[in-house]
């Protein structure tokens, strides 16, 4: 066990009130609260060691009830107060939906924008466009390391930083020795909501302020990513996700509300089109990362032609290698370490110089962000594996689809940023990270 972890579940001040909204009423237009459900900080996968005072304060502000503090507020202000509510889906929470209802991807995704809808919620997005931008930034960042990577210029392995857990226990534990490794590409929720409070709020001529854009996302690791600094939009300054609420959360407010809405389909930032399919990025249970990557190395510096990518587990099924050989020799060597466990054993090679890797998808949950603890755990919040199991089966049935096949993606990069490389698109896409001083023991913590 983290041995950072000095606090239990049962200390009141660590909880965050997440209520569960009612039916609305009618006459006043507002929402009755239900009972509160607890949803303690320790449950996030950041250690307590990770979160300081201040952000435990702004933590405890994302939920339920100030998603409802928002509706509430448009029923009853002037209209010229109003805020523009937009909801974004990580495409890891639909599986979740369509298991939870017993409905296919597709009907899921309708039955959840229908409800939202039906709140008060104006539009309803789809992250993936926002994963296009995350992977294609990173295909390009790794092939550049590739070129770079010297024994005097040490730029390998290149470690993934889509997932928030393992980038603020890399910033807060382990230092600059490894964040020099992170890969500077943004998230997909950080690049989400550069895209909807400043492509999309000028589509719609409104100002950032008058967004208040709310992320749906497997994880409670989430929410504290949506307060770091690197969420600031490079653009407009405002924070690009203003509440984050977990798969489990929003299961909560569409079963306490009207089942029998309408369904809707999910809006693009493009006009007056609806999506009606449902893709997803090529990982078994994440953004895809490594399969994509590797794909475009592969093409790049080899020109080789990837078709399947195959995987082999080694320690575990959490820690998987994937390598290419040319000419009897491997010449890319990839790998997807999920879990602290397996983070730490990579930590613990790669200080060592006995660690072999080109690149590493990182992921803090075993078995990758299907399994966030915002939505593959029993009511009592213990692991439920076979929902996992479920999930993983509805999400492998999703179809494929590159980020190079993306249209829009590409139009964005002219219309958006000036350009795929240029200064803006620099600007827009990537971050920096903040390193403490790396404590005595921070390599000795049992996951």
């Amino acid at each position: 066990e983290c041995s950072k972890k000095t606090k239990t579940d049962d200390q009141d001040d660590l909880s965050v009130d997440a209520p569960s909204p009612a039916q609305e009423n009618g006459e006043k237009g507002e929402f009755h609260k239900l009972a509160d459900a607890k949803i303690f900080l320790s449950d996030c996968l950041a250690c307590d060691s990770c979160v300081t005072a201040e952000e435990g304060v702004q933590l405890s502000q994302q939920n339920a009830k100030d998603f409802f503090r928002v509706l509430n507020l448009n029923k009853k202000c002037d209209t010229s107060k109003h805020k523009v509510l937009v909801v974004s889906v990580c495409p890891q929470s639909l599986p979740y939906f369509a298991a939870k209802f017993n409905l296919s991807v597709t009907e899921a995704s309708r039955r959840l924008c229908g409800s939202l809808k039906s709140l008060g919620v104006h539009f309803v997005f789809d992250t993936t466009i926002a994963a296009d931008f995350s992977i294609l930034e990173s295909q390009k960042e790794f092939v550049r390391r590739y070129r770079q990577h010297s024994e005097e210029e040490r730029t390998l392995p290149m470690l993934t930083s889509a997932c928030p857990g393992w980038v603020r226990y890399a910033e807060r534990v382990l230092g600059r020795p490894i964040t020099a490794h992170l890969c500077t590409a943004k998230s997909p929720q950080q690049v989400m909501g550069s895209l909807v409070k400043d492509y999309f709020a000028r589509q719609q001529n409104l100002s950032p302020e008058k967004i208040f854009h709310v992320i749906v996302a497997p994880c409670y690791d989430k929410k504290l990513e949506a307060l770091q600094e690197g969420s600031l939009s490079a653009l407009h300054g405002s924070r690009g996700t203003d509440c984050v609420l977990t798969s489990g959360e929003i299961a909560q407010i569409m079963e306490q509300g009207d089942l029998s809405v309408k369904d809707a389909a999910i809006d693009t930032l493009f006009g007056d089109l609806r999506e009606d399919k449902v893709t997803r990025h090529d990982g078994a249970g994440s953004d895809g990362h490594l399969a994509h990557i590797f794909r475009h190395a592969a093409k790049e510096l080899f020109n080789e032609d990837v078709e399947e990518v195959t995987y082999r587990a080694l320690r575990n099924k959490d820690f998987q290698e994937v390598t290419l050989e040319k000419d009897g020799e491997v010449v890319l060597r990839f790998a997807a370490a999920c879990g602290f466990r397996n983070i730490q054993n990579m930590i613990l090679k790669l200080k060592k110089g006995k660690f072999p890797y080109h690149f590493v998808e990182v992921l803090a949950c075993a078995g990758g962000c299907l399994n966030g603890r915002g939505q593959a755990q029993t009511p009592e919040g213990h692991a439920d594996k076979a929902l996992l199991r479920q999930m993983e089966g509805i999400y492998a049935d999703i179809p494929v689809r590159r980020p190079e096949s993306s249209a829009h993606v590409q139009e964005l990069y002219q219309e958006w940023l000036e350009g795929i490389n240029s200064p803006k698109a620099r600007e827009v896409l990537h971050t920096t990270y903040q390193s403490q001083e790396r404590g005595a023991h921070s390599l000795d913590i049992k996951w």
